[in-house]
């Protein structure tokens, strides 16, 4: 007799056909709730850096890099060109005032001193002889004028007894006027006489001074000569430390070439190249610090070059009290030179996020720290470890810093834990 069977009411294939219908509805339904709100991306809070909001002391500065350098430096060119003979000193040495440090030697400048010397001779000589030749010529006028001065007295006192003997009828008319025509004669004489002696003595005056101006010429230019064979010695202006020197024996070296230079040992300074962006903002008494031997020392601003090459420009510090011992020149400084005084302020550490936002937004954690959202804020200055906020953080609150390449259409970040 036949049996009735049951049949199931689900069986695998609908069970299947179920679930499948189930695990599409709910792909749909996730599809449809992300894309109708915020994006999302969960990530591991080990894979990113969080830091919080603070408020503390802020000062804006920029990172420079300083050269130790002497206070002072004096270079040494080559006032006349020459050969380098012999070197007395060598690089490093410390020197005193007036010190030979090498000997050129110049064919041109020796030939030119000779040359100096046998004009400067001549002229001396020549001048000699011409003084006495006037002086000769001196004696002879005033020989002259003493014969002169004998006639004028014979004729006068002829003259005078025969005017006597004349009124008294003793002689004649004729003879009287031969003698007053001869004394008058003598006078014109006596005075033509004085006139050329004059003369000669003016012109005598004007001879010799004029040969003396050109002897005292031609001295100067000896005396110039002979100073420029002289500096063909290079010596130590100032007391100091020969640096830099470039000269090696034999080598020719021009009028005005370097030879190299004195560090007077008084001092250093540090000079700083700054890039060109902040040349209007760097000032003479502005302060900078560094660290040295684990001391913090304090550098100010004395003179700045406005002159910018290769976008940047530079300034000499001098230390502000204390100079820390055992530094060098040449040695490089880090320099954090400050371009605001010291405030209050809320800063956030900087990070790679302001490469992606310019600083207009950033992802701020919950309260519980499990999610993060997009916010708007509004940073002002910066140095190289903190930005300062203007609007939209507080002190206490935390941030994600660190770069948001993979971030930039997601609305909030949801940290697994």
């Amino acid at each position: 007799m036949d049996r009735v069977i049951k049949q199931k009411k689900w069986s695998t294939q609908k069970i299947l056909m179920l679930s499948l219908g189930i695990l599409i509805a709910a792909l749909v339904g996730g599809a449809i709730y992300s894309t109708s709100g915020n994006s999302k991306l969960n990530i591991d809070p080990e894979r990113i850096s969080i830091s919080e909001v603070t408020r503390g002391p802020f000062r804006e500065y920029i990172p420079v890099n300083g050269v130790v350098l002497p206070r002072t430096t004096i270079y040494l060119d080559a006032l006349e060109g020459g050969r380098v003979e012999e070197k007395f000193v060598e690089d490093g040495t410390v020197m005193k005032k007036g010190q030979p440090i090498m000997r050129l030697s110049n064919t041109d400048l020796a030939l030119s001193l000779v040359t100096q010397e046998t004009q400067v001779y001549n002229l001396l000589t020549q001048m000699q002889i011409a003084r006495n030749a006037a002086e000769q010529n001196t004696v002879n006028r005033l020989n002259q004028v003493t014969d002169v001065d004998n006639q004028l007295k014979e004729a006068k006192r002829i003259y005078e007894l025969n005017k006597h003997l004349y009124e008294q009828k003793a002689i004649g008319l004729q003879e009287f006027k031969q003698s007053e025509n001869t004394y008058n004669y003598q006078l014109e004489k006596k005075r033509l006489a004085q006139q050329i002696i004059k003369q000669d003595s003016v012109s005598t005056r004007q001879g010799i001074e004029q040969a003396k101006q050109l002897f005292e010429g031609s001295r100067n230019a000896l005396e110039l000569t002979r100073k420029k064979v002289g500096d063909l010695i290079v010596r130590a202006p100032i007391d100091g430390q020969l640096t830099s020197m470039d000269a090696e024996i034999g080598q020719n070296k021009r009028q005005g070439e370097r030879l190299g230079q004195i560090d007077v040992l008084n001092g250093f300074k540090v000079r700083a190249d700054i890039d060109e962006h902040y040349i209007s903002r760097v000032f003479i008494g502005l302060t900078g610090d560094f660290s040295f031997a684990n001391k913090r020392y304090l550098l100010k601003i004395t003179k700045i070059y406005t002159q910018v090459t290769a976008g940047r420009f530079q300034v000499d510090l001098e230390f502000v009290g204390e100079v820390p011992k055992g530094i060098r020149r040449g040695q490089t400084l880090q320099i954090g030179l400050g371009l605001s005084d010291e405030t209050q302020a809320i800063l956030i550490p900087k990070g790679g996020f302001f490469q992606q936002t310019g600083g207009n937004w950033i992802f701020k954690l919950t309260a519980d720290g499990s999610k993060a959202f997009r916010t708007e804020i509004q940073l002002n200055r910066q140095n190289p470890n903190y930005y300062e906020v203007v609007q939209g953080l507080k002190p206490g609150e935390k941030v994600i810093t660190s770069s948001y390449d993979q971030y930039n259409t997601i609305q909030e970040i949801i940290l697994k834990k």
